[in-house]
């Protein structure tokens, strides 16, 4: 089973935005799960989700953004399936702009949101050519999206795209430039399972993108378990 989690919830200062692609996400994303041979359950409110039901998933997919009301032991029915190696983990977009209130959450993603001071064409650095998720591609992938950036980056995070800083306007409102640069995509090991993020996603012309449904089906399969 794929649980693939679009709740959008208020931040602890305000009201989160809605991304209009949510619904059509999940269609691509039913897509994909059933490709790999994976029932799907779309679940836009985590209130409607047991820790029992997280717990089986084979896969949990997250279009998250704000305080997602995950409760105690939804958390540890998560963590526990990962560490395992039971539960895969994919973050999508905006997942990384989640659960602040959440300790643990930007090391289960692998980093937390900094802003996005920039939307626009971009020149993505193809980091490992031989990566499912990254095979279809060149040396380079020219595409547009809001470009995120981040903070707390987990140092084993092995980086799968980075944004060519030539690109980028330095002098934008809000821009920083960390030590590890600009990736939009990355993947890791965590005890016994895999988490895959990218932080592409956010037009509809993305979910009507071939080339990008390829970049989330082969990490779909880095995270199953193909390739190194």
């Amino acid at each position: 089973m794929l649980v693939y989690v679009t709740q959008v919830a208020p931040y602890r200062d305000g009201p989160a935005g809605v991304h209009g692609v949510l619904d059509q996400s999940a269609t691509a994303m039913a897509e994909l799960a059933g490709a790999a041979g994976l029932a799907f359950r779309h679940v836009p409110n985590v209130r409607d989700l047991d820790a029992a039901d997280l717990a089986a998933a084979r896969v949990v997919a997250l279009f998250t953004i704000g305080e997602t009301p995950w409760d105690d032991l939804q958390r540890r029915a998560l963590l526990d399936g990962l560490e395992g190696g039971a539960t895969s983990v994919l973050a999508i977009h905006a997942a990384t702009d989640s659960c602040y209130g959440w300790d643990g959450y930007g090391s289960l993603v692998g980093a937390r949101f900094n802003g996005h001071p920039w939307t626009q064409d971009v020149t993505l650095e193809v980091c490992e050519p031989d990566h499912p998720a990254l095979a279809h591609l060149g040396p380079t992938w020219r595409w547009r999206d809001e470009v995120y950036q981040f903070r707390d980056l987990r140092p084993d995070a092995r980086i799968l795209l980075r944004v060519d800083e030539s690109d980028l306007d330095m002098g934008a409102a809000g821009a920083n430039r960390p030590a590890f640069g600009f990736p939009l995509s990355w993947c890791f090991s965590s005890g016994a399972g895999r988490v895959f993020s990218t932080s592409l996603g956010h037009f509809p012309a993305a979910w009507e993108s071939v080339v990008f449904l390829r970049h989330l089906a082969g990490g779909l399969a880095w995270a199953l378990g193909e390739g190194d």
